[in-house]
């Protein structure tokens, strides 16, 4: 198959490491198929980033895992006009979009995350009779009440899409209830790199991140943004440091609410205990997990967090929201699970599971090659269902 991914959650020059989780599923699809990536980058992620050193090369084309990507700038009115963010995305794309389908001449078109990346594919695709799919995440259905333009331009690129894959059962209901044709809709549970992910010596994962035993080594591993509930954790944290003062948490990743989550971990108290590391490149994080006693995702929402399935994979016991696709692999980790926005139940989790780690169960998560296998048999399926010429009636046939 010839697959054209239309996705804004890519890596780029300017953000190497965003997205890792989506970097490496298409450099698994690339493995069989021939796949080409349209990964646009915001204009002002660009202008925060442009003293940062790297930039995207004239003619914004760039080669990711053997992969041909192509970086359009998006414009886009931040905060305003939020109902035409679909079309302000689409004529961002529109160009690199075209020339994609002159060189590749692809048989789908594959978006990851539904507006406005699906609700602009649906379009682009359309005008070149090509059948799209769409992949949705968590996050993009499941907050897509906060802005009325956001939830009626989710509800019409997944209705509209000749296929829609879901990350998780719940979030295919969630697909399925706003209208999309369910036999038109699959679930895809996602894996992990083996290789790269499976358990290990935690002194030795200890010794190459310069970690000492003198602490219980608690671990984020994410985005800092708000959906996150980093905010939360740190609440809990603070609950925590009341009855017990034998841990560290270590915070890996970046984001927005950065600055804030320091001033909230200085006006705590926490400054000497709670460590920013800051975005980490995707082969580091299984000595993070190897290294942690506990690993911990206060999430407000999510669809199926990767994350948790590489902690499992590395045999890290877990605490994590109970938001979402989480309750579905909860059986493949060693996790307890708690209410989202209650610190102090999440403190009481955190304080017991170190002393007490959840049993690890015999089977841990599948291989993200399966996954990847899933998804390109799903797109096969789509493509071949939509070259198909419409049944004729029983009076025009006779």
């Amino acid at each position: 198959m010839k697959i054209l991914a239309l996705t804004n959650l890519y890596p780029n020059p300017l953000q190497p490491h965003r997205a890792a989780f989506n970097r490496h599923r298409f450099r698994f699809l690339a493995g069989h198929h021939e796949v080409r990536l349209i990964a646009p980058v915001s204009w002002r992620d660009e202008w925060a980033l442009r003293g940062a050193g790297a930039r995207i090369p004239p003619g914004r084309r760039t080669t990711c895992d053997g992969i041909a990507v192509e970086h359009p700038r998006y414009w886009y009115t931040p905060g305003v006009l939020r109902g035409q963010y679909g079309r302000f995305f689409e004529a961002s794309v529109r160009g690199a979009f075209d020339r994609a389908v002159r060189e590749l001449q692809p048989d789908i078109v594959l978006a990851t995350w539904a507006y406005p990346d699906g609700w602009a594919a649906v379009r682009l695709a359309r005008r070149h009779g090509l059948p799209v799919a769409v992949l949705v995440h968590g996050s993009d259905v499941r907050r897509m009440d906060e802005f009325a333009a956001r939830r009626n331009g989710t509800r019409e690129a997944l209705c509209e899409a000749d296929g829609v894959i879901a990350v998780s059962a719940d979030l295919a209901a969630r697909v399925v209830a706003l209208g999309a044709a369910p036999d038109r809709v699959a679930t895809v549970l996602d894996g992990v790199d083996r290789t790269l992910f499976h358990p290990g010596e935690r002194a030795d994962a200890r010794r190459r991140l310069g970690l000492g035993d003198d602490h219980r080594h608690l671990l984020y591993i994410g985005n800092l943004l708000p959906v996150k509930g980093v905010d939360v954790l740190l609440q809990a944290c603070q609950v925590l440091d009341a009855t017990r003062r034998d841990w560290c948490l270590h915070l890996v990743g970046d984001g927005a609410e950065r600055p804030r989550l320091q001033a909230q971990a200085q006006a705590a108290g926490l400054a000497g205990r709670v460590l920013f590391h800051g975005a980490q490149p995707h082969a580091a994080l299984p000595d993070w997990l190897r290294a942690a006693d506990l690993f911990v995702l206060p999430s407000r929402s999510e669809g199926i967090p990767n994350v948790l399935l590489e902690a499992s994979a590395c045999a890290t016991p877990y605490v994590a929201s109970r938001v979402g696709g989480i309750p579905e692999i909860a059986a493949l980790g060693a996790g307890v699970l708690v209410p989202p926005e209650q610190p102090q139940a999440l403190a009481e989790a955190i304080d017991h599971a170190l002393d007490a780690p959840p049993a690890q169960p015999a089977d841990g998560p599948r291989d993200r090659r399966e996954a990847v296998g899933e998804i390109a048999a799903f797109l096969a399926r789509t493509a071949a269902r939509t070259r198909e010429p419409p049944a004729l009636s029983r009076s025009a046939a006779v």
